[in-house]
């Protein structure tokens, strides 16, 4: 087993662990910030009006996701969301892409992944994030690196800003021109089976699936490495 020159991390439940999605929890504190809501929308219809956006775009069903090829942005997303709505907002895109996304999603590290970093960048391995994210390239770094303090990723790709997404190999040939190195150079760490552990395969990547904040059963799959913890990856690559 070649020792790796670079590991691309996937995000949710791979480097933060977010228990759960409360959208219309989100939308409560965004809805704090409208300047002009002629219609009184609660933030329970306007989160029912997300999910029928959704719906017509074929996200419905969380477990198809996957099989989308191009990402929608978030700024884009709640521009129409708000806006068809005639409700005004008085923030920024950012702003309520974060207020929403802090409320709704809250995050923290995977157990011991800021030591795991550490170890792999005294060991001279270099590290960068790729992940199938609506939020965009801002908010996913702002967040990573609050809860990561110290990271040392080179890149952090976000689908949003790029179009494509994971299982797609054009976002992990994206990855391996920003890292000028070749596949055989690289492994990708996530925990999602499709996503990560085939897109990595098919774009000739080492994949190795993390279970640790998913609680998936760590079965074993040909040709993929599968930890549930941060500790035995670091002795499989012998730090």
């Amino acid at each position: 087993m070649k020792r790796p020159e670079m590991i691309f991390f996937d995000y949710g439940q791979t480097l933060i662990s977010e228990d759960g999605f409360d959208g219309v929890r989100g939308t409560y504190e965004v809805l704090k910030h409208a300047v002009g809501n002629p219609h009184g929308y609660t933030a329970e219809e306007v989160q029912k009006e997300a999910d029928a956006i959704l719906s017509d775009l074929g996200w419905g069903d969380w477990q198809t996701r996957h099989t989308h090829i191009a990402e929608i942005h978030e700024y884009n997303f709640n521009a129409y969301l708000y806006e068809s709505l005639g409700i005004k907002l008085g923030i920024t895109p950012g702003e309520t892409e974060r207020i929403f996304w802090d409320a709704a999603a809250p995050g923290r590290p995977t157990e011991g992944i800021g030591r795991f970093l550490d170890l792999l960048h005294e060991s001279g391995i270099r590290t960068a994030v790729i992940s199938n994210i609506s939020f965009s390239g801002k908010a996913l770094t702002d967040r990573i690196n609050s809860l990561i303090p110290g990271n040392r990723f080179e890149f952090i790709i976000a689908s949003s800003e790029y179009i494509f997404r994971k299982p797609h190999r054009r976002i992990f040939d994206l990855a391996l021109e920003k890292a000028r190195l070749s596949s055989d150079e690289v492994w990708y760490v996530g925990d999602n089976l499709i996503c990560d552990i085939e897109g990595a395969k098919k774009a000739g990547i080492m994949p190795v699936r993390y279970t640790g904040a998913s609680g998936k059963n760590n079965e074993e799959i040909p040709g993929v490495i599968s930890v549930s913890s941060w500790d035995e990856l670091a002795t499989l690559i012998t730090l």
